[in-house]
């Protein structure tokens, strides 16, 4: 895949599944792999967002692009199925590549210990200490930081053991990334829906972590995911342009979250908010 000169912020993604990945006739439009995302800048810098099963085709990619000489990522924490993709991501092997590992200071660990804990025994046969790309390593301060020209401002996740969300700003567009975030059970960090609701303020677009219905969060309060009517009610707080719902739970099938979207549209127009919704699907590409 050739990329034309991009001159604004793309995001593409690789694995929008949660928890475990699937692999099914049911689940080939949405696609059954964990957490990975590509960001691109509007100078086509690169950003790879979490490491889950999503990034080998991720990889595949960018083998036929032409990879980055030099490109960051980042973690929103260390649960394995947003990091366990790691070891099979082809650049980790190539001499001469460049990569930045850009994380927050979250108790799930510094970018280092993320990264190496995927490549040690008994885990995976190679260690971390004999791949052969050029790692360097830094921290993303609560302010915020520049990433390629981007503005990078992370948030501390409602979930279980920490981790963080990002907010990407670049030529007025705004990209907000929320995935595993509880937003009616505070976990230690949590910043609270209404915390959470500033942080998204006026984005173009909101990508939201929405694991579960109304019904099933019930069973599963507690454990680090919100429903689709929760990040809908925070996407309306928030007055964003467009919320995208994300990390779909292993047991939702392509026809089930095609319908979960369309009802909650069809509540969006009866309401007449100008906000609209959609649900992530596999290799999608958003260009704001």
């Amino acid at each position: 895949m050739i990329y034309a000169k991009i001159i604004q912020m793309i995001i593409r993604f690789w694995g929008t599944r949660g928890s475990v990945p699937v692999c099914s006739p049911s689940v080939l439009k949405y696609g059954g792999d964990t957490t990975c995302v590509e960001l691109r800048s509007k100078n086509n810098d690169l950003i790879v967002i979490d490491a889950g099963t999503g990034i080998r085709d991720l990889a595949v990619s960018l083998k036929n692009e032409k990879c980055p000489e030099s490109f960051t990522m980042m973690f929103t924490h260390s649960h394995t199925d947003h990091i366990w993709g790691f070891p099979f991501f082809f650049p980790v092997y190539r001499k001469g590549q460049k990569i930045n590992i850009s994380c927050c200071n979250a108790p799930c660990g510094s970018g280092k210990e993320i990264v190496s804990g995927t490549m040690r025994p008994p885990i995976f046969p190679v260690k971390f200490e004999n791949a052969a790309a050029d790692f360097s390593f830094s921290t993303i301060p609560p302010e915020g930081t520049e990433i390629y020209g981007i503005k990078v401002t992370p948030v501390a996740i409602s979930h279980p053991d920490g981790g963080s969300g990002f907010r990407f700003e670049e030529n007025g567009r705004i990209f907000v990334f929320l995935t595993d975030n509880e937003l009616k059970y505070n976990h230690k960090g949590s910043i609270g829906f209404e915390g959470y609701a500033e942080f998204c303020r006026n984005a173009d677009l909101l990508v939201h972590d929405a694991q579960y219905n109304d019904e099933e969060y019930k069973m599963f309060r507690t454990w680090g995911h919100s429903t689709y009517s929760q990040v809908l009610e925070l996407a309306e707080a928030a007055e964003v342009r467009h919320v995208c719902f994300f990390h779909h739970s292993p047991d939702r099938t392509d026809a089930e979250i095609d319908t979960i979207a369309d009802s909650c549209n069809a509540l969006l127009r009866t309401s007449g908010k100008r906000l609209s919704c959609s649900a992530v699907y596999k290799k999608q590409e958003i260009r704001l």
